[in-house]
């Protein structure tokens, strides 16, 4: 019975990823239905298609693990306070461990900011709006889904479940991009140690809902930020 639950629970995981890291495919997919030219595509037009896919991929995950998520909402609310305070100390361990290992690389090794981080930046600068609620809102309920509560349900060793997380959560934020060195796989490193203790509060929170929250949080005042910093220069 374990190893049909393991077996399922697996299956359900592969199929989040497979749409999660293959979502250009369906968004030309999707281009092609709507006779939408991909080329010359604007980076508006790209997100609105982005917030499509990801819609799916939320939806799919209701449909997976409808019950679940009653259950952990209701694990969240039961102890409120105490879920919080868990959930903010493990969000300001893992932002501690982003800016350490931010100043290593950026100062110490001097390999300046990310690629993705830079990426980030210029779709700010294009279209902050839209930016806020990729990156603020949908982006992070996402992400958690596909590297929190998918993989939670195949690792139940705590261990295992927040290193693999945190290893997977910091190379989604580095594949994509062409290394111009081996050293810039070190930025798996600040994404990592928040994903990783994103894993954490979960597992001990026993809820998806908390790193749903807190990462949503902190994208949204990052994004903010930049927004207004960029109005400012």
């Amino acid at each position: 019975m374990k190893n049909k639950k393991l077996v399922t629970n697996i299956l359900k995981a592969i199929l989040i990823f497979i749409v999660f890291l293959f979502n250009s495919y369906i968004k030309r997919s999707i281009c092609l239905l709507f006779n939408i030219k991909i080329k010359g595509m604007s980076t508006s037009t790209n997100l609105i298609l982005t917030f499509v896919v990801y819609l799916i991929i939320i939806g799919l995950s209701i449909l997976l693990y409808g019950k679940e998520f009653k259950t952990e909402w209701k694990n969240f609310k039961s102890k409120l306070g105490k879920n919080l305070d868990t959930a903010l100390k493990c969000y300001g361990i893992g932002f501690l461990g982003m800016i350490i290992f931010n100043i290593i690389i950026n100062y110490v090794l001097r390999l300046g900011q990310s690629q993705n981080e830079n990426a980030v930046q210029a779709i700010i600068k294009e279209t902050p709006f839209l930016m806020i609620i990729y990156a603020g809102i949908i982006g992070p309920i996402v992400e958690e889904l596909v590297f929190r509560k998918s993989l939670k349900n195949v690792f139940k060793n705590k261990w295992v479940f927040v290193i693999i997380s945190g290893v997977l959560f910091g190379l989604l934020h580095v594949i994509g991009f062409e290394l111009k060195t081996p050293l810039e796989l070190l930025y798996i490193l600040p994404y990592g140690s928040l994903g990783a203790m994103f894993a954490y509060m979960d597992y001990e929170i026993d809820s998806t809902f908390p790193s749903i929250i807190m990462h949503m949080l902190h994208n949204t005042v990052l994004v903010i930020l930049s927004v207004v910093m960029a109005t400012m220069v």
